[in-house]
């Protein structure tokens, strides 16, 4: 247990004032005396995994910060055309889908070099190039803090939506610590049209070969190109979400020359196509960069406080709606 931790040296933005506890936990059974702990000296406590999608606020945590440190990943069963793989929720995510792209099997690897842990993704239904880590869940065990007890919940109790679970939303935020997460994948593989960005890079490559492997090498050379490793350059991966429009909507927003595409039946207006349009690509606020490379990533070039951050994002939302009417809406949790 480790005490007055900076936040921003847990979270890869590298803001954020100092937590009150921190401990890492390398094993679910470490879970009732730290959740003991906070109970009896009354602390909030808030569960971390690589910090790449959280934002610390100045004033710190007046808390315990949770580590999720739970390693592994073990074949639960593999029979023909299908596996199902078994890890631990503070396994990194892309390993995670590298154990099972170099297998053969589809499902993870166009959200390839994502950031962050296996046991955050869940959390905020991470997705990528139209595949989203609900289409392939299993199971996901947990230790339950109101009950005490290690369960396992169906994906049909999480209530995904687009970023959003029972673990971000609604009454059960903060009452699970994720301690596994089980997947199936398929012996199959992705065809095109793909989305607008790995479209381009395929034709432009000429590539046939659509292997789940394939895949992972085309995802992680676009993300390389694109996107900074936060491990360093300070970011939180993409900052802003995406839009979802109603046809009526997606008809109005067409009509004022606004790019809309079409996937699984739903309209979405790509917000880092927005920003650019508002010639903010490249632009420095309070210290804060949006990437030239891709418009969605917030880079933190010099910023002091998550105040500087609230400054810049401020700005930007302004921008944004003044020019296309649509409010933009951030990604990353704040830490509180």
């Amino acid at each position: 247990m480790r005490e007055n931790v900076p936040i921003s040296t847990l979270t890869t933005m590298r803001l954020g004032g100092p937590a009150s506890y921190v401990k890492e936990i390398l094993d679910p059974r470490q879970l009732r005396d730290a959740y003991s702990f906070a109970k009896t000296n009354h602390l909030k406590v808030f569960v971390l995994g690589s910090g790449s999608n959280v934002i610390g606020l100045d004033d710190g945590f007046s808390g315990l910060i949770l580590v999720n440190k739970i390693r592994g990943i073990e074949i639960q069963r593999e029979i023909a055309g299908e596996i199902i793989i078994k890890g631990g929720a503070g396994e990194s995510l892309d390993k995670f889908i590298e154990f099972g792209t170099k297998r053969g099997y589809s499902g993870l690897e166009a959200m390839s070099a994502i950031p962050g842990t296996l046991g955050a993704a869940p959390v905020q239904n991470a997705g990528a190039y139209g595949q989203e880590i609900s289409d392939v869940l299993v199971a996901i065990d947990i230790y339950d803090t109101k009950t005490g007890r290690f369960e396992t919940i169906p994906t049909n109790e999480i209530r995904f939506s687009y970023r959003r679970s029972i673990f971000n939303h609604g009454p059960s935020v903060g009452r699970y610590f994720i301690t596994h997460v089980t997947v199936k994948l398929k012996k199959t593989q992705l065809t095109p049209p793909f989305y607008t960005s790995l479209q381009r890079y395929v034709d432009e490559h000429k590539i046939t070969d659509f292997s789940p492997s394939k895949i992972r090498e085309i995802v992680t050379l676009i993300r390389a190109d694109k996107l900074p490793d936060p491990a360093l350059i300070p970011s939180a991966g993409s900052f802003f979400k995406n839009i979802y429009l109603s046809d009526q909507e997606a008809d109005s927003a067409k009509a004022k020359g606004i790019e809309v595409w079409r996937e699984n039946g739903k309209n979405i207006v790509n917000s880092g196509w927005l920003i650019e349009q508002a010639d903010l690509k490249g632009k420095l606020f309070h210290g804060i960069r949006i990437s030239d490379k891709a418009a969605l990533i917030l880079i933190n070039e010099s910023a002091e406080s998550c105040a500087d951050l609230a400054d810049a994002r401020a700005e930007i939302i302004k921008t944004v709606k003044d020019k296309f009417g649509f409010t933009l809406e951030q990604e990353p949790i704040e830490l509180k």
